[in-house]
């Protein structure tokens, strides 16, 4: 990358862990009760360098006592040696010890439930045969009943490939499966949506598209997920011109959707407005591409985006494609062709979606005053919050353990929820920047400042006012189902 050939400011890796968004142990010791015994385990912990979440008695006797103890470590082999000190204490037996990610996904995080108990025959003779035939025969006579006695208008299938998971990147479609179980249980919980992965053994967007398509009439919705760029492009667009259901790609757009909540809630911090930000885009894939179209959008012109090539302009001919090429066309009028940190001075707004320590303080302190540093890569952002206290206004990453998290699932089950409530068709660009809008007004103006941009992903009215204002927008545009025949049901 061209861009940073000025760094001077960078740090290791372990200063960048933090052990509470780390490593989780869970340890169940059997100690020796002895006056003392606990203290020696904590203090052994404590000289590992882990940090005690929690301590609970399990059981208690007169000779020991089981302690169940929940530590934080930087990693697998910084846990082991925890365990290692630990079981070396006099009176002390390890009995389990074991990471809690591991215990949660194990068999799976998500699964099926039956609305209806199966308690007699009669209610057997409902649920399906010979009840059901005449359910199935009433959705043969009406296509649209399908929408009221199926579990269609409410279910979306999160589609992956397995070729851009997370930081991770190609690890295939059954190490992709976590993520996509973790996308489910998102839906469930913040928006009430049923959904499942769908982990597909082939890249070739062709046969996404065709196999998608094929079992899209069991769902409502379409969420691609993890799938890389460019093939994400061309899936989604041939999606969306070929389903009458809604298709979103979550990298892309649900990323763009909170950016902008953020930008939005930051101009009026800053008092700036769209059309007098300068933007530097770190990351001209997936996500930077619809965010810079989500902001162009929004009313923001000046745009340079940078990938591992340099800048994108028109006429570059190093590692463009078409997408790049329609972005080229789009954005950097003046055909910028220096590095990043040349960009950056006066820019009043950087927004990385590339890698770790891309950028420098030095090169952050060049930017205009009131500046915005949206440095999202994960998990270390492209420069660390820290190094620019005194540097940037405004300071958003992805993780959470900073604030101001720009955090997709403030986007997605909302708005699917509202385009499920208004039996939409399509996710249009209006209802994206209305999403972001509900996200933004989530927070009162009084209570907006530097470190509160975005509220918090467990905020009970964020998906609530997303879903609405989808919703309203779907109706307004006429984006919705033509409602069908009515059905005695």
């Amino acid at each position: 990358m061209t861009a940073t050939d000025d760094r001077t400011d960078l740090r290791t890796v372990d200063e960048y862990q933090s052990p509470v968004s780390g490593y989780q142990l869970l340890l169940r010791l059997r100690i020796q009760n002895t006056p003392g015994n606990l203290g020696k385990v904590t203090t052994a912990i404590g000289e590992m360098g882990a940090d005690i979440g929690s301590i609970d008695i399990v059981e208690a006797r007169t000779e020991m006592i089981i302690r169940d103890f929940r530590l934080y470590c930087y990693d697998e082999d910084h846990a082991r040696r925890v365990v290692a000190r630990v079981a070396a204490v006099p009176g002390v037996e390890v009995q389990h010890a074991s990471d809690r990610t591991f215990q949660l996904h194990r068999r799976g995080k998500i699964e099926v439930n039956n609305k209806v108990h199966i308690r007699t025959m009669a209610e057997l003779a409902h649920v399906y045969t010979p009840g059901v035939a005449r359910v199935s025969m009433q959705i043969h006579d009406n296509p649209d009943a399908v929408w009221s006695l199926t579990i269609k208008p409410n279910t979306v299938a999160v589609v992956t490939d397995g070729t851009a998971v997370l930081g991770l990147g190609d690890i295939g479609p059954m190490a992709a499966m976590p993520v996509m179980e973790g996308k489910s249980m998102l839906f469930k919980a913040f928006a009430d949506i049923d959904a499942w992965p769908i982990c597909l053994n082939t890249k070739d967007p062709d046969e996404i598209v065709r196999i998608v398509k094929a079992i899209s009439p069991g769902f409502g919705g379409i969420l691609l997920e993890d799938i890389s760029a460019p093939r994400c492009f061309e899936i989604e667009d041939q999606l969306k011109a070929e389903l009458d259901i809604p298709v979103f790609h979550d990298d892309q757009h649900g990323t763009a959707v909170v950016v902008l909540a953020g930008v939005i809630n930051s101009l009026k911090i800053i008092q700036k407005r769209p059309e007098d930000l300068k933007v530097v885009l770190l990351g001209v894939g997936a996500a930077g591409v619809a965010c810079a179209n989500i902001l162009m959008n929004f009313g923001v012109k000046n745009v340079i985006g940078f990938d591992r090539a340099g800048a994108i302009y028109e006429g570059r001919v190093e590692g463009m494609n078409p997408a790049k090429e329609r972005f080229a066309r789009q954005t950097n009028r003046e055909g910028f062709d220096g590095t990043v940190g040349e960009a950056l001075q006066g820019a009043d707004m950087f927004l990385g979606l590339s890698g770790p320590r891309m950028v420098t303080a030095d090169q952050i302190a060049g930017m205009n005053p009131d500046s915005m540093v949206f440095a999202l890569s994960n998990p270390e952002p492209e420069i660390m919050p820290e190094l620019i206290q005194d540097k940037a206004r405004i300071v958003a990453t992805g993780r959470s353990d900073y604030p101001n998290q720009v955090n997709n699932v403030l986007c997605f089950p909302g708005l699917f929820r509202g385009a499920f409530d208004s039996a939409a068709t399509t996710i249009s660009e209006e209802m994206k920047i209305v999403a972001a809008k509900a996200i933004a007004e989530t927070i009162p103006d009084n209570l907006l400042n530097e470190d509160y941009i975005l509220p918090s992903v467990f905020n009970p009215d964020v998906a609530d006012r997303v879903a609405a204002a989808v919703a309203d927008e779907a109706l307004r545009s006429g984006r919705v189902r033509a409602k069908g025949s009515r059905v005695f049901v």
